[in-house]
């Protein structure tokens, strides 16, 4: 019996919606993740892309638990000396509701290029709604 061996021109990408409302944060990202990356997949291999396109809709309705809206933060920096910022959940959710979703699932992707190639297939929107319906999404119950 050969090993397969899968082939980037073998794999076909298919489309799933997301709804984000009541879920809670890192319990969606670590299953949209995991599409993502194609661990759902037969034939994964960990050094191609075997995963699919991810929709999440609703993401300003996630749930977090305990007090995660004030302690958890979000930093960057300018590269200027002291051009530390820092925000917290609650205020990135009211000003910027995809960044907390984004994040947190760009943060289970691997850091190399296919990480950033698998991230790109990420889309999150705030509302119910999104300009994908050409592309025929099915619906992911998680």
């Amino acid at each position: 019996m050969k090993t397969y061996v899968t082939k980037s021109a073998d794999i076909e990408h298919k489309w799933y919606v997301v709804d984000a409302d009541g879920q809670t944060l890192g319990r969606l990202a670590s299953r949209v993740a995991a599409i993502l990356r194609g661990k759902h997949r037969p034939y994964y291999d960990p050094s191609v892309d075997c995963g699919d396109y991810v929709i999440v809709i609703n993401a300003d309705k996630i749930h977090v638990t305990g007090r995660r809206l004030e302690q958890k933060m979000y930093y960057r920096h300018s590269g200027y000396p002291g051009g530390l910022t820092a925000i917290s959940l609650r205020d990135q959710l009211e000003n910027h509701p995809t960044r907390p979703v984004t994040a947190a699932v760009r943060g289970m992707l691997p850091k190399n290029r296919l990480g950033r190639k698998m991230a790109k297939k990420l889309k999150v929107y705030a509302g119910p709604t999104h300009p994908h319906e050409a592309q025929m999404p099915e619906v992911l119950e998680l």
